[in-house]
Order: structure tokens, then sequence, then C-alpha cells
């Protein structure tokens, strides 16, 4: 006869530590909704997830910072992208213009010049019809970036008409724009519809050279034909070196906008920039 355990034994051996540890023991092994058995699941599944993407992102950023290591830095670049740009115009320079100039002297230096009036009043009739011509292309701004460089205190247009009606007044006649001078306007206009980074190399050359090398043409020739006489073309309202910082601050910021790409095709015109100019330039010995 199959004995019965009584009630009061069955309770003592349930109540029994050893007893139910391994009864827990049992469920969590063969229970797979038990909360610990998910927990534990979950804890090793994140743990391996987490160790994925991890090793991922390491083997995403390595060849990323490789790439970033070896790419080419452009001189001056650390210092924004005016600084490119003066870099490559210096390098256009002849040795005696600058310490940096590359290029051989294609004719004698300005010091030994035979410049005359009516080559002067030439060269400063082209020089109207190009400052003209960037004045207006930047008040109606085909492109957005050319209204920050309006009334930037660097226009020329209005100081030019003032030298010319002197000169009208001293009697002499006032020429027609020549062929130098249409050639870079018509330009610097095909430019601005199309082509906003080679127009900006221009509109940099063309302010910031006659700032710096032009003024010292303007005084040597003002000694030599114009008894030292100082032209409104070389004179500005306010401190020049803070006009030119605030024109730099602006072509950095209109810069940091374009690709690597954009950046080299702005700097591949600046020898373009530098022909032209360097064609209105040479009237003044005509």
């Amino acid at each position: 006869m199959a004995s019965i355990t009584p009630i009061s034994q069955s309770q003592t051996l349930f109540n029994n530590p050893q007893f139910r540890a391994r009864k827990a023991q049992a469920m969590f092994l063969t229970n797979p909704n038990s909360k610990f058995f998910a927990g534990k699941s979950s804890s090793s599944s994140s743990s391996s997830a987490g160790g994925a993407v991890r090793e991922k992102k390491a083997a995403t950023a390595e060849p990323a910072a490789a790439a970033e290591k070896q790419r080419r830095r452009y001189p001056g670049e650390a210092k924004g992208f005016v600084e490119e740009m003066r870099f490559v115009a210096m390098k256009l320079h002849t040795r005696d213009q600058a310490k940096e100039g590359e290029k051989e002297s294609e004719g004698p230096p300005v010091a030994k010049w035979n410049p005359t009036v009516d080559g002067y009043l030439r060269f400063l009739v082209d020089s109207k019809l190009v400052y003209d011509t960037l004045e207006g292309i930047v008040e109606k701004a085909a492109f957005p970036e050319y209204a920050e460089f309006r009334n930037t205190g660097l226009e020329r247009s209005e100081s030019l008409a003032k030298d010319l009606e002197w000169f009208k007044e001293q009697g002499h006649a006032i020429p027609k724009p020549s062929s130098p001078g249409v050639t870079y306007a018509n330009h610097l206009v095909d430019l601005s519809e199309k082509d906003p980074q080679a127009f900006i190399c221009h509109f940099y050359n063309i302010y910031f050279a006659h700032s710096a090398g032009g003024r010292m043409i303007g005084k040597k020739v003002a000694e030599m034909i114009l008894d030292k006489k100082e032209l409104e073309f070389y004179k500005w309202n306010g401190d020049l070196s803070q006009l030119l910082q605030g024109v730099r601050d602006k072509l950095n910021r209109v810069a940091e906008s374009w690709t690597r790409e954009e950046k080299n095709h702005c700097l591949e015109e600046t020898e373009k920039s530098f022909k032209l100019s360097g064609d209105i330039l040479r009237l003044i010995l005509s």
C-alpha cells in the first residue's frame, strides 16, 4: 500500500531552504519566460551589440582619419581663404616687386619708367571702366554673395571721376576707354553671371593690388609728371588697413561655403587677373 506523506511533512519539506533553492534553479533553467532568463539574455545581447557598434565605428574612423591626415594642405589655408589668394598672387609678382615673387621681369622697374600724361590718362580712364563694372555687378548681385561687397569703402569709381574732372580742368582731353579696359570689363561681366568663384578672384586682386602696389606706382608717377599731386584715386575715407580687413573677413566667410574644387578654381583665375590688369597698367607708358 502506498504511503501518503502527511500534510505537515509536505509543508516541512517545502519550507526547507535547500528544496526552495533547487526548485528556483529548475525554474530558471527550464522556463525561458522567466524574468531571470530574459534579463540575462537581454544583457548579453546588448553587450554583444554594443561591442559590434564600437568595432564598426573604429573601422570607419580609421580610414577617415588617415584620409584627413593625407589630405593636401594648401599654403595659407590655416589662416583663411584670403591668405591662399594672397599666396598665389605674390608668386605671380616679379622678384623686384615682392620677396615671394617668382616671375621674371618683363620691363624696367617703376623707378625707370618714362610715363606721359596722355598715357596716364588712358590708364585712369580704363581703370574707371573696370571699377564702374565691378561696382555695378556688386550692386546688381546676380549671386547673393556679391551683395556682401557693397559699400566696403574700397570703391574707386567716384574718386576716379573726380580725378578725370581735374585733368579736364587743366586743359587735357579725356579719351574714350581703350581695348584693355573694355576687354577686362567684358570679362568681368561674363564671369559674374556664370562663375562667381572666378569673379571673386578678380574682385580681390583688383582692389587689394591697388591698395598696395597701385599706391606705390601712383606716387612715383605723380612725382614724375604731376608735380607730386596726389590723386583721389589713391585716397580712402577712413583707415585703409581696417577697410581691407573688413573685406578680408567677408571674403573668408563667403569662401567657407565653397568646396575645395571651387576654391582651387578661384585660385586658378589669378593669373588671368594679373594679365588683364597688367595690360591696363602698361597704358601709362603708351
